[in-house]
């Protein structure tokens, strides 16, 4: 080396990106939570599907609080047709659902994720404590409800999930109309007569049960089925004698 020549200076290194986390470690830097939202008409496996996501993400180490409201069993649980069942919490309109999960965590519980059946029934409110859990707690939050009621009307709870969710899904196993259309949606059915006005909420199966009568009078069969559109709009549950497309004669 001559005199006028100097040593060069040490390469300083470049600084990893704070933004990206060390693998696995999701206690310091908490992996991104998401509010998802799959829908569908009756009898479309929502509960199933509910049902197989906390499944699926137990198996994985993660805890989660399953909740639901008006479940088809009249009982504090999420039920599938298909018959399974898992305990869960009844919330109602008054439940603050942030409450509920930091509740948890002040008694040393963990909460990773939660599922929420019959979603419809939220409200507004409720589904914005939803996204705050998701953006400010990173919880992941899983929602399953109905589309619209009997009078093809969005729920409530459905509007605002459609709004604000990050990911929206509608459940692809395929219910079919008695006519072997696809069902889209839900009709209410009393006494063996669809009908189109009544109260938004009235909790009932595919199968008959019972509407509240009034007093001292008879208390008539409610049921839900799922139709296609064009025979949901003619009121039509099933065939008539004459076969579709041709008159009845008297």
């Amino acid at each position: 080396m001559t005199a006028d020549q100097h040593p060069s200076p040490p390469p300083v290194p470049l600084p990893v990106p704070a933004a990206v986390p060390a693998s696995g470690d999701r206690r310091r830097h908490p992996a991104p939570a998401h509010l998802r939202f799959f829908h569908g008409p009756m009898d479309c496996g929502k509960s199933t599907l509910a049902l197989q996501v906390d499944h699926n993400q137990s198996r994985q180490g993660r805890y989660g609080l399953l909740v639901t409201q008006g479940d088809r069993s009249a009982a504090p649980q999420i039920s599938s047709r298909v018959g399974l069942s898992r305990e869960a919490i009844e919330i109602d309109g008054a439940t603050d659902l942030r409450l509920l999960v930091r509740d948890r965590w002040a008694d040393g519980q963990r909460v990773d994720y939660l599922i929420v059946d019959e979603a419809q029934f939220l409200s507004a409110a409720q589904v914005d404590q939803l996204a705050e859990l998701v953006d400010e707690s990173h919880v992941d939050v899983y929602a399953f409800g109905l589309t619209t009621d009997f009078r093809t009307r969005l729920f409530p709870g459905t509007e605002r999930l459609l709004e604000v969710a990050d990911d929206v899904q509608r459940v692809q196993v395929e219910v079919l109309c008695w006519c072997g259309l696809p069902g889209l949606l839900n009709a209410r059915v009393v006494d063996g007569v669809m009908v189109r006005s009544g109260e938004t909420v009235v909790v009932a199966d595919t199968a008959p049960a019972e509407l509240p009568g009034e007093e001292g009078g008879p208390s008539p069969a409610v049921r839900y089925q799922v139709l296609c559109r064009r025979h949901h709009v003619r009121g039509e549950l099933g065939p008539t004698a004459a076969g579709p497309g041709q008159l009845a004669l008297p």
